[in-house]
C-alpha cells in the first residue's frame, strides 16, 4: 500500500516559527500531516512511544530541555528511525554548527531565511526531494543537503 501523505514533525520553541512552517506545509500539493513540539524532550518521548515513524522531522538547532544534537544522537542510535529525513534549522548557524549537525545525523541543514518567499522555497525543495526518496525507494542514508 502506497502512502499518499507525509508525516512531518516540527520542533521549535518559537510559536511563530511553528505557525509559519505549518502554513507553508498546508499549501503543498502533497498532503502533509503535521505534529508540533516545543522542545526536544517532548519530541523524543513522542518518537519513542509511537509506532508510526514520521518521514520528516524539522528541528530548530537550539531546542530547550534536550538540544537538537542530543536528539540527533538518540535518533541515529535507533534503526527504527532510519527512514526519517531530519532537517536542522536556525537563523544563524556557524559552519562548525552545520558540520556538527551533519556529523551527528542531520540530512539537511537549513539557514532559516528572513522572508516568507525564500522560506517557502526552501521548505518546498526539501519536502519535494524527501517525497521523491520516499516514493521511489532511494537510499535516504545517502541524502544530505544544505539550504
Amino acid at each position: 500500500m502506497k502512502k499518499e501523505y507525509l508525516n512531518v514533525l516540527l520542533t521549535d520553541d518559537d510559536e511563530g516559527n511553528l505557525i509559519l512552517f505549518k502554513n507553508i506545509l498546508q499549501e503543498f500539493k502533497i498532503q502533509v500531516k503535521v505534529k508540533t513540539f516545543c522542545n526536544g524532550k517532548d519530541l523524543m518521548i513522542y518518537l519513542n512511544e509511537n509506532t508510526v515513524v514520521p518521514e520528516v522531522v524539522f528541528m530548530n538547532y537550539s531546542l530547550p530541555l534536550k538540544n537538537s544534537l542530543e536528539c540527533l544522537s538518540e535518533i541515529k542510535s535507533n534503526q527504527k528511525f532510519d527512514p526519517m529525513t531530519i532537517i536542522v534549522f536556525n537563523d544563524n548557524l556557524s559552519s562548525e554548527q552545520e558540520e556538527e549537525a551533519f556529523v551527528t545525523g542531520a540530512n539537511v541543514v537549513m539557514k532559516k531565511p528572513d522572508n516568507y518567499r525564500d522560506m517557502k522555497k526552501n521548505i518546498t525543495d526539501i519536502i519535494s526531494i524527501t517525497w521523491q526518496y520516499h516514493t521511489s525507494g532511494l537510499n535516504k542514508n545517502n541524502f544530505i543537503m544544505k539550504v
